[in-house]
């Protein structure tokens, strides 16, 4: 796809529609506001490592969060200032040209390096951001220790001709192109100038997501305020004149720039390097944002460049003198990867005694590994919580999974550069990622990263849109489809192994999209199968009454579990379910009904009932299931085919707008000829007790599912 569907993907953004916020991958330690001739600009400081690097603001089009993929990291080793730039976000909008010039944004910055206790620093500037933070390093260089710029919008050489033809403030008898760029038009259409403007800043194929964010943040000012900006900028200096300033700046500089960038082109970035002394980075393929599409890249950059204390490993071991290590990365959302993950690294232990595994993972996920006794690497302290975020998206039994993975998109990168840390580190023979996407997604977008064996496992394959999320939502499912298409055909070596959890026909009969695959052919051609993995023999009839008997289970009583998973988001369904009790109670007097709130669910936060048992976080749940009568849960593959291979009735619940619960584990579990399906805006109280009371007893014959998926 080209930037043509860029343009779609940012055209398809509906007019007063602001993207809500997202969950940050890491809060400020420190906030607040400094005040310069009335006018006051929000700031943020982070972490307390040395040397400090201030991130400066780029134009006000946009506002700080747009180094939300820097912060993380860089915060991990360095001190990290970032700061509004006036005319956006929490920072004031004075009125006029004058108020935005590129000397009063250097001003600014001084009065926040002041505010902040900030004696020197590194400054790191986008785009407008360069001439501020030149300013800065040539009038003040006891303040700045160096400067990296990144697509620099400086006149030190020819910019596109095509931007040049039109004037700002002159109404134009075109709004074609760049005529886009005019304070007339965006009083008439701000919202086309800022799809036009950032389809343009993202020229890389699939960067939907990083428009939409630029979009949402450009909506948080107005077209009358961008327009003092620009013009406020049109009154820097001539060429000459900041040809004399460059050559003022003694500090180490480095430039960034992208060579396919259609705002600023790279003899700009080029310039500016030669005029400050100082070196150039070409990012070939890249944009004029490149710290949003290509963050792990400049991360590395950014680091190297500007240094930091960096103690070296304190031992080595020669290669032939190092135990078989594993580092295995289970994805957080849910305790299914859990279950699964522990049962392969059981597996793999017979085959390799001596292997030692590591986990990054984190809560819930490490609640299971402690059970287990598993080693939880101290890395994983440092991951940004990923169920922290689901749960967040969450409303009342309603999940959007896929525009909630999307907006993780912060959190992911900085997840990934926790990972790449740790691996470059210490060293490793084997990486296992179980749907682990960042893990996946930037080592194909970083190839030169991958230091090891890699083995990518998941139970699902293509993203779906859900039946109500329209054009807009068929066409980005599409797009991220299409990316991950091309990335494993470009580079197939970053994947050693590909498993799906599951059989063929567990596959949906879908395509990945308009003029794409059928992701079942697509599958079989690039995974090996391992069957469902449950890690456990299934129970017969002649052991379920031995295994109720250990668990205190009566034969005169009727045993329904309800679990909902291991995050918090299934909260709804265990209070509804909980409602239906007295009800379901009536219509079968032996009723023992025992509701598991899982370890992000506090038991005390719900409702209690009488005759009703409320439980903890329970580490055998599966035990419980194989010897229940009935279970109400909710939609998640690994308790569904647990009860399945079990045999044994239950109801689910998919949460509403979850593609993968709602399309991919239910045709798995069609498919097996298992549970039954309800509506939860459609299930009051009554209905889920009469359905409780139906299914109780019911007899069951699923299709069998094989107990060899970790040992295959």
């Amino acid at each position: 796809m080209t930037t043509t569907s860029n343009e779609r993907a940012a055209g398809a953004i509906l007019a007063g529609r602001r993207p809500r916020a997202q969950t940050r991958a890491r809060d400020p330690d420190l906030s607040g506001y400094a005040e310069r001739d009335g006018v006051r600009v929000f700031y943020e400081v982070y972490g307390d490592g040395d040397p400090t690097v201030l991130l400066l603001p780029t134009w006000s089009i946009i506002h700080s969060r747009f180094w939300k993929a820097q912060i993380p990291y860089l915060a991990r080793h360095l001190r990290v200032v970032t700061f509004d730039g006036r005319g956006n976000g929490r920072s004031d909008r004075p009125i006029g040209g004058e108020a935005y010039t590129p000397d009063e944004f250097a001003a600014d910055t001084l009065m926040v390096m002041d505010a902040t206790a900030t004696e020197r620093s590194a400054l790191v500037a986008l785009s407008c951001g360069a001439l501020w933070a030149t300013i800065v390093a040539a009038d003040h260089p006891e303040r700045v220790d160096s400067v990296l710029y990144i697509s620099p919008a400086v006149g030190l050489a020819p910019g596109h001709p095509e931007r040049a033809v039109h004037a700002f403030d002159e109404s134009l008898a075109t709004d074609e192109g760049w005529a886009k760029y005019n304070s007339h038009y965006w009083q008439r259409d701000y919202l086309g100038f800022l799809e036009f403007f950032f389809a343009k800043c993202f020229s890389e194929p699939h960067s939907s997501k990083q428009i939409e964010d630029c979009i949402g943040w450009a909506l948080e000012t107005d077209p009358e305020t961008l327009a003092d900006t620009s013009r406020g900028i049109g009154l820097a200096c001539s060429t000459e004149s900041f040809r004399e300033i460059c050559a003022r700046v003694r500090c180490p500089t480095l430039v960034i720039h992208g060579d396919a960038d259609e705002v600023r082109p790279l003899r700009q970035g080029a310039a500016l390097a030669e005029a400050t002394g100082g070196e150039l980075v070409t990012l070939e393929g890249a944009g004029h944002i490149p710290n949003a599409r290509d963050p792990v890249k400049v991360n590395l950059l950014l680091r190297e460049f500007i240094g930091g204390r960096h103690a070296p490993s304190a031992t080595w071991s020669r290669a032939r003198t190092r135990g078989r290590r594993v580092l295995y990365v289970s994805s957080p959302i849910g305790l299914g990867h859990a279950r699964r993950d522990i049962a392969i690294a059981d597996e793999l232990r017979k085959l390799h005694p001596e292997l030692e595994i590591d986990w990054l993972a984190q809560h819930p996920v490490t609640t299971m590994l402690e059970a287990h006794g598993e080693r939880i690497h101290p890395a994983s302290r440092q991951l940004a919580n990923e169920s922290g975020h689901m749960e967040s998206e969450s409303a009342e039994h309603d999940l959007h999974a896929f525009q909630a993975i999307r907006r993780m998109d912060e959190l992911l990168i900085a997840n990934f550069m926790v990972f790449h840390e740790l691996v470059t580190a210490e060293q490793y023979d084997l990486w296992i990622g179980d749907e682990a996407w960042e893990v996946d997604y930037y080592l194909h977008e970083n190839p030169e990263l991958k230091t090891a064996a890699y083995v990518w496992l998941t139970d699902f394959v293509g993203w779906l849109p859900m039946p109500d999320g329209g054009a807009r939502e068929q066409f980005v499912c599409a797009d991220y489809n299409a990316e991950m298409i091309e990335q494993i055909a470009r580079y197939p070596r970053v994947r050693d192994r590909a498993v799906f959890v599951g059989e063929p026909d567990d596959i949906v009969p879908e395509r990945f999209g308009p003029g794409l695959p059928a992701i079942r052919e697509w599958t079989e051609q690039h995974y090996s199968f391992a069957g469902h993995v449950t890690g456990f023999e299934p129970v017969t009839s002649a052991e379920r009454a031995a295994l109720r008997a250990e668990l205190g289970y009566h034969d005169d009583e009727r045993v329904c579990i309800v679990t909902v998973g291991g995050s918090g988001v299934g909260g709804s369904l265990l209070r509804r379910v909980i409602a239906s009790f007295p009800e379901a109670k009536r219509l079968v007097p032996e009723l023992r009904m025992i509701a598991v709130a899982g370890p992000r669910v506090d038991p005390e936060s719900l409702p209690g009932c009488d005759g009703l048992e409320i439980r903890a976080y329970v580490s055998d749940l599966y035990r419980h299931l194989a010897a229940c009568d009935h279970a109400v849960v909710q939609g998640g593959l690994t308790t569904g085919m647990e009860l399945t291979a079990n045999q044994r009735p239950f109801i689910y619940f998919p949460l509403a707008h979850h593609f993968e619960q709602s399309l991919h584990v239910h045709h798995r579990l069609r498919r097996h000829g298992a549970g039954r399906r309800m509506e939860f805006d459609r299930s009051p109280p009554e209905a889920i007790a009469e359905a409780i009371a139906s299914e109780l007893g019911r007899p069951v014959d699923y299709r069998k599912v094989a107990p060899d998926g970790a040992a295959r």
